[in-house]
């Protein structure tokens, strides 16, 4: 059943029990749980694009009461004994900023939670003493989606636009998909607009025409 799709989107839910759980993230959020317990006070959530590293770092930002910092930040000095979030660390940041952030964390109130896609290791570090720290960072690897993940990121993204598909539908996708989570964004937000223009509910069949019609413009492209 469909319900109208421009008057019941719901708003984005960082909450824990929105999030798809599976094998894949398992380690990840078991790392992330044993906050404040962290090592040094730092935790490094690493993941390709689209995996859920925000999803986990602002639901654990709201539970911590965490300082989001952007990563162009240059002062830290309101980090000083708080929880802090920093996301996308590997895409620049400043180094004297980062510096102070990993010294600042394990101090008594501190710590400091990282997202990247990538491990520190491959971190540029102008500083000799911040790759060293750099080095010595926790991490925590979410890694490429299993089928539970998928299917529970797939039910999610269905919800948000107040689509009840039937139960088909989701065995045929996993067998099918990419094997990203934006892809399956992108597969449920064509499934939703097609199905609006077409006026059809939303079926095995409609998916199916989805994926082919995705094959085919691939082909024409690798052409």
């Amino acid at each position: 059943m469909r319900q109208l799709r421009l008057s019941l989107r719901r708003p984005v839910s960082y909450a824990r029990r929105e999030f798809g759980r599976g094998p894949s993230n398992a380690q990840a959020m078991a790392a992330l749980d044993a906050w404040p317990a962290w090592h040094g006070g730092c935790l490094v959530l690493v993941g390709a694009e689209g995996i859920g590293k925000t999803h986990l770092a602002m639901g654990w930002a709201a539970q911590a009461g965490a300082l989001i910092l952007d990563r162009r930040a240059t002062d830290a000095s309101a980090a000083n004994g708080r929880p802090v979030l920093m996301e996308d660390v590997d895409r620049g940041v400043d180094p004297e900023t980062l510096f102070h952030l990993i010294n600042m964390a394990g101090h008594d109130g501190g710590s400091l939670l990282l997202t990247a896609r990538l491990a520190p290791a491959a971190w540029p570090a102008e500083l000799p003493d911040l790759r060293s720290r750099l080095n010595a960072l926790p991490v925590a690897l979410i890694e490429e989606p299993d089928d539970e993940v998928l299917e529970a990121v797939l039910r999610k993204f269905f919800r948000e636009r107040s689509i009840r598909p039937p139960k088909e539908v989701f065995p045929y996708l996993l067998r099918r998909m990419e094997r990203s989570i934006p892809a399956a964004r992108e597969i449920v937000r064509k499934l939703d607009e097609i199905a609006d223009e077409e006026q059809r509910p939303i079926s095995r069949a409609l998916a199916r025409q989805i994926l082919e019609d995705d094959t085919d413009n691939l082909d024409l492209f690798d052409g």
